[in-house]
């Protein structure tokens, strides 16, 4: 349970209110939506890939010039249905392909593969093909596919820079949190290590030697070497422990240090092998969830969805300098979850599926980094992890 004094619970907003009863708080709600699930792990083409038009755009703030993103394509999850889309963000069309109940995030790797969690298992998807080789089960009982903020199954997800392995962050009810291991050529599981409470999201190293579990309700890090599924807990709660003030995801720097930023207010830098850390200040007051790195790597965007717990502030996109720490801070009118950059670094792509409690939307916003102006589209079915098709 949170706890705050009376001055700041009188100041507090409506929606502010909401996500600390229900939102990112480490208290469980009591009901989920159970569906059963009875899809194949190898859909035909023609069943499991279908051709769409995305629905009409929604008024736009304004409206970035689309001739940089006309060879974009982007791999979405739809968190409250059983599919992932290669989306055109130009023009809106986009390509349905089912991979599993309630997915969450994505990961791409060498050789036309990309990896799904979903509250099943692993989906292990062919992008040349755009079809769907596998669903590998995890080893741990997961139970019954649900839906929801708080469903078992898997979240964050990485390839190892050689592409060998998978490794994904399994939730499971009661609290408890793995690190699975999925060998890219046997499409199984191989190994299992604990990690901290609600894995939102797994990077590795840049030599691919060691595995950060990001704990969402552990205000953790997990560093795990998969060679021998061992593992340490290093500590990251620049603000304490309690509330919103938790970390989401992380980006590796050139240096091999993860960033993590905090509502708006701390970015930590983080030491894996000694794992000491420094915070760096934000001025955001936002509370912040998705990150990415530009594809050199120079900066960081961060999603932040307004106000919660300490940070007071509106939605907004944080463009952070990595060395300097210098911030661009682009007002947004909407919540948001997730965030990919297009591979010139000009564009932004923020997706509407926020986790907690249907405080999002239907739909994913289009960010000229240079300009500051912004286009919505509608996107069906909550839209949650967006990623850039690399290997296109």
């Amino acid at each position: 349970m949170v706890f705050m004094n009376r001055s700041l619970f009188a100041r507090l907003t409506p929606l502010t209110l909401f996500l600390v009863l229900v939102g990112c708080s480490g208290q469980q709600p009591n009901t989920v939506n159970t569906i059963n699930s009875t899809k194949t792990a190898t859909p035909s083409p023609t069943a499991a890939a279908t051709q769409t038009a995305a629905p009409s755009s929604l008024p736009a703030t304004a409206s970035p010039s689309p001739s940089a993103a006309t060879a974009t394509t982007l791999m979405v999850t739809h968190s409250k249905s059983d599919y992932m889309s290669f989306l055109d963000p130009a023009s809106g069309r986009m390509e349905k392909l089912v991979v599993g109940t309630a997915p969450f995030a994505i990961a791409e790797g060498p050789n036309h593969r990309a990896y799904v969690s979903t509250a099943e298992g692993v989906a292990v998807i062919d992008t040349n093909l755009r079809t769907r080789i596998a669903l590998v089960p995890y080893q741990a009982n997961v139970g019954k596919p649900r839906f929801g903020e708080y469903r078992s199954g898997g979240m964050g997800i990485a390839v190892s820079p050689d592409g060998k392995f998978v490794y994904v962050g399994v939730y499971l009810d009661g609290g408890k949190s793995q690190l699975e291991i999925l060998d890219s050529e046997k499409l199984a599981m191989t190994g299992r290590v604990a990690v901290g409470v609600r894995p939102f999201d797994v990077v590795t190293s840049l030599d691919g030697r060691e595995v950060y579990s990001i704990d969402h309700d552990g205000y953790t890090v997990t560093a795990v070497d998969p060679s021998n599924l061992k593992a340490r807990t290093l500590e990251a709660a620049p603000f304490g422990k309690g509330g919103f003030e938790k970390p989401h995801y992380a980006a590796v720097r050139a240096d091999g240090r993860l960033l993590l930023p905090y509502q708006g207010r701390g970015l930590v830098v983080l030491d894996p092998k000694s794992g000491s850390y420094t915070t760096e200040p934000l001025t955001g007051n936002t509370h912040q969830e998705g990150v990415t790195l530009t594809p050199d790597g120079k900066q960081l965007l961060i999603v932040g969805i307004g106000s919660a717990g300490s940070a007071t502030g509106k939605p907004n996109l944080t463009v952070l300098d990595v060395n300097t720490y210098k911030e661009k801070i682009l007002p947004l009118t909407r919540l948001h979850q997730m965030v990919a950059s297009s591979a010139d670094g000009r564009y932004a792509y923020l997706t509407g599926g926020v986790t907690y409690a249907d405080t999002g939307w239907n739909g994913m916003t289009v960010v000229d980094l240079t300009s500051g102006t912004t286009r919505e589209m509608e996107l069906p079915d909550y839209p949650l992890d967006v990623q850039l098709l690399a290997n296109n």
